[in-house]
């Protein structure tokens, strides 16, 4: 069961943040304005292509971390963005071929690229619902009806280089406990934040650039990301900059600065 809106029309008046994520990857599903608005906090921070494929790379070990060593088989994926391969779900069913993954977006150009997150294994399901995070129970109402994921079961939430586009007045913490609230013990968030703590005056410049683009964020100190992990159990080594979370060999990352990838990494489990 498909529970993909009809989707409202594109707005290309003005930059959006999965689409500006998408020219810092390389790809092609963006606009002008995207590509203008890319180009801006790009000035501000030349090294955000790092940060972006950094990003992704987290992605891929997190998920990889917690079907191999903890057994999840179930995965909502909010902010999933334009898809760009492999996808959550083709790493998650990689190492177990019947994970289950929902994805969710508020962007219509993620609807219209849907089919490429929907191909699934045989043994496993995916679905994508168009939903915004800032309106949490709507989200999660169309992702139970989906009828894709097993609420008595583990289940990660995954919200990667996301929350800091959703500002304090939008009250963030509470959207991420409304989330985690109705999943099971032996759940986990797995999630990464941009951060000003080891580059504040490059950091500032570039929240700067996103907000005059129309798309506001607020990056946090480390103690503020801390708080979405409240009441959670972090794995090991606990929230640290992405690139040195779990690296796939000692040496991998060690020659880019925190500085310049500026996104806090971490991982907690539901008891």
């Amino acid at each position: 069961m498909s529970t993909r809106q009809a989707g409202r029309g594109l707005d290309t008046s003005r930059a959006h943040s999965a689409r500006m994520y998408d020219y810092f990857l390389g790809g092609k599903d963006h606009f002008e304005v995207d590509k203008e608005a890319a180009m801006v906090a790009a000035k501000a921070h030349p090294g955000l292509p790092v940060t972006a494929r950094e990003n992704r790379a987290f992605m891929h070990r997190a998920t990889r971390v917690l079907a191999q060593e903890h057994g999840i088989r179930q995965w909502l994926d909010i902010g999933t963005g334009i898809p760009t391969e492999p996808n959550l779900h083709q790493v998650a069913q990689s190492v177990a071929v019947d994970a289950r993954v929902v994805y969710a977006d508020n962007d219509p150009l993620v609807l219209k690229y849907a089919e490429r997150l929907m191909r699934s294994t045989t043994q496993g399901r995916t679905d994508y619902v168009e939903a915004d995070v800032t309106d949490p129970d709507a989200l999660m109402d169309r992702v139970e009806d989906a009828e894709v994921l097993d609420f008595k079961q583990p289940i990660v939430l995954s919200l990667n280089a996301l929350m800091h586009f959703v500002t304090d007045p939008h009250d963030p913490y509470a959207i991420v406990r409304r989330l985690l609230d109705p999943l099971p013990p032996g759940s986990a968030l797995a999630m990464n934040h941009c951060t000003p703590d080891f580059d504040p005056v490059t950091w500032n410049n570039v929240a700067e650039a996103y907000t005059n683009s129309g798309t506001p964020v607020q990056f946090r100190s480390h103690a503020d990301v801390a708080r979405f992990f409240d009441g959670l159990d972090l794995i090991e080594p606990g929230i640290i900059c992405c690139h040195r979370w779990r690296p796939d060999s000692p040496d991998a990352g060690t020659e880019i600065a925190d500085a310049e990838i500026s996104l806090l990494a971490g991982v907690g489990i539901k008891h």
